[in-house]
């Protein structure tokens, strides 16, 4: 068996990381500050890594909480700057959730509707956000995701179905 290196591990899921990122945050600068996040996150814990799953399924791990605590921060930090709105003198009144929808590759004609679409996608709780991703987006099958995710199978299915019967719901789709 050969040795894993960071380098090797970089090179070959450098994208993976990128795109994955990408579909959570649809912002190439926060994309990218994430992915950083991930490496630096991969090259401390390299020694841990145990070869129990595949390389890619860890690094699947990884982006996703990463991706996840990054949502959560700058949520964080939008409500704190809301709340401190509140005792200026002119407030900044948050504007509504359009997600700032900058991905490349995406033709001008579709962006909107596919901002709406990321936009209700987004109103998701966590779980069922990353397997509409993991799924649809990254097409991984319902196995691969449940072994990212930690789930069964079954809980994959029901929570994919949950979270395409929310999009229906809140969206003309």
């Amino acid at each position: 068996m050969h040795k894993l290196t960071f380098e090797k591990i970089y090179q070959s899921n450098k994208n993976l990381v990128y795109n994955l990122a990408l579909q959570y945050v649809q912002n190439i600068e926060d994309a990218e500050e994430i992915t950083q996040d991930v490496f630096l996150s991969v090259y401390d814990k390299l020694d841990t890594f145990q070869n129990k799953s595949k390389v890619s399924t860890w690094i699947y791990k990884i982006t996703i909480h990463k991706c996840l605590d990054f949502i959560k921060a700058k949520k964080a930090k939008k409500r704190f700057g809301f709340i401190t709105s509140l005792w200026d003198e002119k407030p900044d009144l948050p504007k509504g959730e359009l997600v700032n929808f900058d991905h490349p590759g995406v033709l001008m004609e579709h962006k909107e509707s596919l901002q709406e679409l990321f936009g209700i996608i987004n109103t998701l709780n966590e779980k069922q956000k990353t397997v509409i991703i993991l799924t649809k987006i990254e097409e991984k099958s319902v196995s691969e995701t449940a072994e990212i995710m930690d789930l069964s199978p079954k809980a994959v299915e029901s929570l994919l179905q949950r979270a395409k019967n929310n999009i229906r719901t809140k969206g003309n789709y």
